[in-house]
């Protein structure tokens, strides 16, 4: 796997290292009250949901019907599936969605 040089650090490293410390979801959504904005989740909770939508071959046009993203934040994660670093399809490969 591939990843960005300039997402890597001490600090970064030490984040994820914690996120995987966290055993259930009631433990994720105490993490993540504390570490970010109630918007910046719903955001990141959006492009999963975009990037399960592009898998399945849905429209732009019904992605944002149905989850209120922009057609710019739809091609930034369609984007990521085609060219990143394979983060959407190994989450999206793990939660067994199509």
């Amino acid at each position: 796997m591939s990843i960005n040089e300039k997402l890597r650090s001490q600090q970064n490293d030490e984040l994820f290292t914690a996120i995987l410390t966290l055993e259930n979801t009631e433990e994720c959504y105490a993490f993540f009250e504390d570490i970010c904005t109630i918007n910046e989740l719903k955001a990141l909770s959006q492009r999963l949901q975009v990037a399960k939508m592009l898998r399945t071959g849905d429209s732009y046009e019904k992605i944002v019907e149905e989850t209120g993203a922009s057609t710019a934040t739809i091609s930034r994660v369609k984007r990521c599936l085609v060219y990143g670093a394979d983060g959407y399809t190994l989450a999206l490969d793990r939660l067994g969605a199509k």
